[in-house]
């Protein structure tokens, strides 16, 4: 009786069912995260989308929607240019098995989807690497299928599948290898933008989505144009420290020649002071008498000049003058001033002198300058 209730229950949500198009089984690792695809027609692309958990649709519960925000373990978003809307579930656990895909239907039964998820803490029975991926037109791409059973299939959400180990999807190109034990590796050729949209890895009710993405390849990210920028990056950056470290070197050069420079002048500064000094010397020197030297010599007199009478006698006071510190800084003059006082007196009266045969000495006197 209870089979037969549950069965109901499954048709009564089978309503539209074949308005929404995703998996129908994914085997999942404990802790992991999971995105499913939720194809679903074209008349409700303005509809609100919603995520629903439980095993039966009568009763299960609001887990995300499109218009309200995502929660931190639930998450949705809707693509209406391809007509997908995909929920993300994170940190998986043993309890999150059941779920439904939900169209809202204004005025109208919503139209929904079940998929079931076989959580596992040891190696899932199907995975992939990566659930997104991403090719260039005209390349192609790989993707690794790790399957613990033999023999998978190749499909694309919504339309055909590649059974063999070659065939075409939708103008692209499928081959599928067995590249080592429990991997299987399908390569996509000859990709074009019409490519782009979600696959999945298939054995048996177990399914694995993967999102392929393809796009024109930059231009301006060419392997040989990145190498040829990172070498002139490294050229840019070897000569720019040359330039620095001859800048350096020529302002350390020209500082050393700049102090020498200075140096030298106040070299030759001090020197030329210090020989004007023995040249001129101060002012304030202690100024020394002239010395006047004479040389004396004894000469005898004749009768006939003692005789002479009425004879004019002139006497004469000769007096050296000491130089001052003006008159010894004057280079001009290299002689010093004497003076002398003149007294002419006449004799009125002859006087006979009797000569004795005394000495008359005659004296000359010679003025020497000292240098100071």
């Amino acid at each position: 009786m209870a089979v037969h209730l549950r069965a109901l229950l499954l048709l009564a949500g089978l309503t539209g069912s074949h308005s929404i198009t995703t998996v129908s089984k994914v085997s999942v690792k404990a802790g992991d995260s999971i995105t499913i695809p939720c194809l679903y027609d074209s008349r409700y692309i303005n509809n609100m989308k919603y995520l629903c958990m439980g095993y039966y649709w009568s009763s299960c519960s609001y887990a995300v929607q499109t218009n309200q925000r995502n929660s931190g373990k639930f998450s949705i978003s809707d693509d209406k240019s391809r007509r997908i809307f995909t929920v993300t579930i994170k940190d998986l656990k043993d309890t999150d098995t059941d779920y439904w895909c939900i169209v809202v239907v204004n005025g109208g039964s919503d139209v929904g989807k079940y998929f079931q998820l076989s959580v596992t803490g040891g190696t899932p029975l199907l995975s992939v690497g990566n659930q997104e991926i991403t090719g260039f037109k005209g390349e192609e791409i790989t993707i690794q299928c790790h399957s613990r059973v033999e023999a998978i299939k190749w499909c694309r959400l919504g339309s055909s599948c590649v059974t063999g180990s070659s065939g075409s999807i939708d103008g692209t190109g499928v081959n599928i290898s067995e590249s080592g034990p429990g991997v299987f590796t399908v390569t996509m050729s000859g990709l074009r933008t019409e490519s782009s949209g979600w696959y999945s890895c298939v054995k048996d009710d177990f399914q694995m989505p993967v999102h392929v993405t393809v796009t024109d390849r930059p231009t301006t990210t060419t392997p040989a144009m990145t190498r040829s920028l990172t070498t002139l990056n490294q050229a840019l950056i070897t000569v720019q420290g040359e330039q620095q470290s001859r800048v350096i070197s020529f302002i350390i050069t020209l500082s050393l020649l700049v102090v020498i420079v200075l140096v030298t002048l106040f070299i030759c500064l001090m020197f030329k002071r210090h020989k004007q000094n023995k040249i001129d010397p101060p002012a304030t020197t202690t100024a020394k008498e002239e010395v006047t030297y004479s040389t004396v010599k004894k000469k005898r007199k004749t009768s006939s000049h003692l005789h002479q009478a009425e004879e004019a006698v002139t006497y004469s006071t000769v007096k050296p003058m000491r130089r001052t510190s003006d008159q010894r800084s004057d280079a001009k003059r290299d002689v010093d001033v004497i003076y002398s006082s003149v007294l002419h007196v006449e004799q009125h009266t002859v006087h006979t002198v009797e000569v004795k045969d005394e000495d008359v000495t005659y004296s000359s006197l010679a003025l020497v300058e000292k240098n100071l």
